[in-house]
């Protein structure tokens, strides 16, 4: 099998991490008004800031509980 028993924890860590630093570089480099396509004008300027913080604790959370099961096993 392609990874052996791991690969449950590597595609959590993965996913994790992807939603972790995602949603931190929304709030911390929102888009730019001029980099908007012309179709994206009911776009949000900036980021929902509890839905946001509350998504990259998840991602955190389930990542380093994927990085502890990894480096335990």
């Amino acid at each position: 099998m392609f990874l052996g028993k791991d690969l449950l924890a590597y595609l959590v860590l993965a996913l994790g991490g992807a939603m972790c630093v995602g949603n931190v570089l929304a709030i911390v480099r929102p888009p730019s008004a001029t980099k908007k396509p012309k179709h994206a004008s009911d776009d949000l300027d900036q980021a929902p800031i509890t839905r946001t913080v509350t998504m990259a604790i998840i991602g955190g959370v389930a990542a380093a509980w994927a990085l502890v099961s990894l480096l335990s096993g």
